[in-house]
């Protein structure tokens, strides 16, 4: 597309967040939501707005070349992002649920699930493409020095003697015989039969005409059933019933032209950029050659006068004001010279009352405090104004200010400006200026600063002179508030953890847990990859009291939310709510280590798996352990993103280990939540565990470690069908009108999609491809190797629910769903209820 493409749709993305800004920031205070329904409906409409215009932000970003519109887009950006997983919060807190439904929602927007998928932000990879690109050269240096390690249980079952070798090719090699003779005696057997028969026959007598005839009714009727059968399959792949054939040239399909216009564009940004960096040292160096002698004689001028003007009215020189307040900054505010010399020798004496002042508004804040606690308590006891302030409240956000502040940024500059001349969109020289001059000023203003409080120190002593005084210098105080700085600083360092490796440096941490097998290569797996249909049932079921089981599509967006947005931004991750660790909780061969995967190659983020078998014999000891913890939170927080993988984590929190566990599950047990409280919104770290059983770990402390738990169930119907479509067209098979993917999909139910692929493999074998010509794929072949594996039964999936049940959210979500019924609000699913506190009401509405 062209550059006025994507001005276009950056102009609709602003537009519709101007409408939302109206309803973000109204200009009365909005009245507290007492339905929950009616509430959850606000939310979810602005979360599908806002993703809406993320998606056409994203891809503004992605695509335009202009560096400094590409500042503003990314400002607007970032605050899109954080506002988006805030709604979500909200959404979780309101519903006490980390999974929610919106297909009621998109009916009303007239949008398709499409439309709503939220997008991973390219430049998560591209900005960090070359410290990407020299890490992974450092890891395949370090472990090309390692070399492949190969396990003693694998040689020991490899080993054999000479004499069951010799036997075991002996069988082999008879067998291949036996099979041999029996193929020639069953051709010979054959050859004999057909001569005989031709001997019975006789010679074939048919005339040359009816011969004639024949061959061309044969051929007539296989070329028609040939164009019939074209005709009927450009007809389903043009009612979209059948997929299109695949195109015998990648490299000239739409797609890949799209793809390579992309690229190019992606440089050209490169290029832009390189050439904006260049253009702002330029021209501020030009500024300060040009403008900076007259900057700097009128800034003295307006300060000599100023020194007369207050000469003048109070007869005396005026002090001149510090660097830490601003310097001559001051001067230039719009205030008469009194006003600033009133408030310069009153400065020290407002310090000292502040001072007073603060520690009287603490007391008066806990005194407050205590006073609404105490309202609050003697609301519940009745009356008629309690009712209105009760109900659900939108927080305050924190990415709205931002929002709105790239928007008027946006309005100012962007929206009318003429850039029919720029068609290269490069830089724009005149904002350039308008930006250094005002660098330009501030570095001539601390020059200016020096020379005139030594000219008005000269004033002073010359005055002093002609009046026999002594003038005084102000150095005592200066050396006072530095006195004071370095004991603040002291304090400081006191409060910071110890460093058990000071004298070592990043690199060498790093390639050391390399080598321990603690930090992991991750295989080139994109979250796209992990597969799923949307939920259409999801409110419907809601409203009928039913608790849906999620689809595959929910737990891809709550991973992009939890994991990969927060992540990828850093100044989406230091304002938005912090989500410090997840537990992805689903049955075997769901896709959770391939989740945890997709997190580090979406981010560029480092992997320590700290699984127990992995860390079995590594590091032993109380201090080997706190050496371990040290340096993955260490490095982690160098080489930030980062992401630390514990697989089978319910283990570490088990009643009973058996005593022949070599791994020492529970290792970990009270080393690593310590490490993980001390987490911050500055810290990019995430910690991700997975688990086939959590149900055999203790609750409370599992729910205490991991924040967000993400129940991954098996495949439902419509899952299953595009699994099987997708996954045998990218192991190389092809799906014609023979194969009953339909079917396929109905009687697998229960398998997952790791079970999936492993029937795929098993059964699309290199000799099985060069044969799907003439014999094309057919169901039948894949249920063979399906009936080997066990499936997912219900009642696996129902201890699922089960145990998600018991966890803290699924108790509140359980409470508010019977505060519903009580309250006569069971028919909207959890929804239409007040919760606590309409239960609380109705209660004293039937006893008054």
């Amino acid at each position: 597309m062209s550059h006025s493409t994507y001005n276009k749709q950056w102009q609709e993305a602003q537009s519709s967040l101007m409408d939302l800004l109206q309803q973000e920031i109204p200009e009365q205070p909005a009245k507290p939501e007492k339905d929950r329904l009616a509430a959850f409906q606000l939310l979810a409409t602005m979360y599908i707005k806002y993703i809406q215009i993320f998606r056409k932000l994203e891809q503004c970003y992605d695509q335009i070349v202009h560096p400094q519109k590409r500042r503003v887009l990314r400002h607007v950006l970032d605050g899109a992002m954080g506002r988006i997983l805030e709604l979500k919060h909200e959404m979780v807190n309101l519903e006490f649920s980390e999974y929610h439904y919106f297909d009621d929602v998109l009916s009303d927007l007239k949008l398709t699930p499409n439309d709503v998928e939220i997008p991973i932000p390219k430049f998560f990879i591209n900005e960090r493409y070359d410290v990407l690109k020299e890490r992974e050269k450092l890891l395949g240096k370090i472990l090309a020095k390692i070399g492949p390690q190969e396990k003693e249980d694998q040689k020991e079952e490899l080993k054999m003697s000479l004499e069951d070798a010799i036997k075991l090719i002996q069988v082999h090699e008879r067998a291949r015989q036996g099979r041999l003779r029996a193929k020639f005696m069953k051709e010979i057997r054959e050859q004999e039969d057909r001569d005989r028969q031709a001997q019975n026959r006789g010679a074939p007598t048919l005339d040359l005409d009816v011969a004639a005839c024949r061959i061309q009714k044969v051929w007539k009727g296989f070329a028609q059933r040939r164009r019939t059968k074209k005709e009927r399959d450009d007809e389903m792949i043009f009612i979209g019933m059948a997929p299109p054939p695949l195109p015998t040239s990648i490299k000239n399909t739409p797609q890949a032209l799209a793809l390579k216009t992309e690229a190019t564009r992606r440089i050209t940004q490169g290029n832009h950029e390189n050439e904006y960096q260049q253009a702002l040292g330029t021209i501020k160096e030009k500024i300060k050659e040009t403008e900076g002698p007259d900057i700097k004689e009128t800034m003295m001028d307006q300060i000599r006068q100023w020194f007369i003007e207050c000469r003048d009215a109070q007869g005396k020189f005026p002090e001149y004001p510090d660097e830490d307040d601003g310097g001559s900054a001051l001067i230039f505010k719009e205030k008469s010279p009194e006003e600033l010399e009133a408030e310069l020798n009153d400065k020290d004496g407002d310090k000292k009352k502040k001072d007073k002042k603060g520690k009287k508004d603490k007391k008066d804040k806990k005194k407050d405090k205590k006073g609404k606690k105490d309202k609050k308590g003697k609301k519940g006891k009745g009356g008629d104004d309690e009712e209105e302030e009760e109900g659900w409240k939108m927080a305050e956000s924190s990415f709205v200010p931002s929002i709105n502040e790239g928007t008027e940024k946006f309005k100012s500059v962007w929206m009318t400006r003429d850039e029919k001349d720029n068609f290269s969109q490069k830089h724009d020289a005149e904002l350039i200026k308008e930006e250094k001059r005002k660098e330009v000023e501030e570095e001539i203003r601390i020059q200016v600063d020096e020379l005139m409080r030594a000219e008005l120190k000269n004033l002073k002593a010359a005055v002093d002179r002609d009046k026999g005084k002594k003038g005084k210098g102000k150095k005592s105080g200066k050396k006072k508030k530095k006195k004071g700085k370095k004991s603040g600083k002291k304090g400081k360092k006191k409060k910071k953890e110890k460093d058990l490796t000071p004298d070592r440096t990043i690199e060498s941490l790093y390639e050391e847990l390399v080598k321990e097998g603690i930090i992991v290569r991750c295989p080139q797996i994109r979250l796209s990859e992990f597969e799923g249909e949307y939920s259409y049932l999801g409110t419907t079921l809601r409203q009928a009291n039913i608790e849906p089981m999620p689809s595959l599509s929910d737990v891809r967006r709550l991973v992009t939310e939890f994991g990969i947005l927060p992540l990828g931004s850093q100044a989406v991750h230091e304002q938005a709510p912090l989500t410090k660790s997840i537990l992805l909780a689903g049955p075997r061969g769901t896709g959770k280590k391939m989740l945890v995967q997709a997190i580090c190659n979406e981010v560029g983020a480092n992997m320590f798996d700290l699984t127990a078998a992995n860390i079995a014999g590594k590091y032993p000891g109380k201090d080997g352990l706190k050496m371990l913890i040290h340096l993955v939170f260490k490095v982690g927080r160098e080489l930030q993103p980062s992401v630390i993988y514990i697989g089978d984590c319910e283990r570490m929190f088990k009643k009973k280990i058996p005593k022949t566990d070599p791994t020492d599950p529970k290792r970990l047990k009270k080393e690593l939540p310590k490490a993980m409280k001390g987490v911050k919104s500055d810290d990019r770290l995430l910690l991700v565990g997975t688990s086939r059983c959590p149900f055999d770990g203790e609750m409370k402390p599992l729910c205490g470690l991991y924040q967000r738990i993400i129940l991954i169930p098996r495949p439902d119907y419509a899952s299953r069908h595009l699994l099987w479509r997708r996954l045998i067209l990218k192991n190389n098979g092809v799906i014609t009108n023979i194969l009953d993917v339909s079917s396929l999909s109905k009687v697998t139910d229960g398998y997952t999609p790791g079970h999936m692929l492993t029937a795929i493999t098993q059964v699309l074998t290199e000799r099985r491809i060069t044969t799907l010509s003439k014999k094309p794929l057919q169901s039948v072949e894949f249920i063979a190797p399906l009936a080997r594996i066990d499936p997912i039964y219900k009642e696996e999936e129902e201890a699922f629910k089960g145990w998600y049940a018991k966890t803290p959210l699924g108790k509140k979500r359980a409470k508010a769903a019977q505060a519903d019924d009580d309250d006569g609000g069971g028919g909207k699913g959890g929804k239409g209820g007040k919760g606590k506190k309409g239960k609380k009401k109705g209660g004293k509405k039937k006893k008054k």
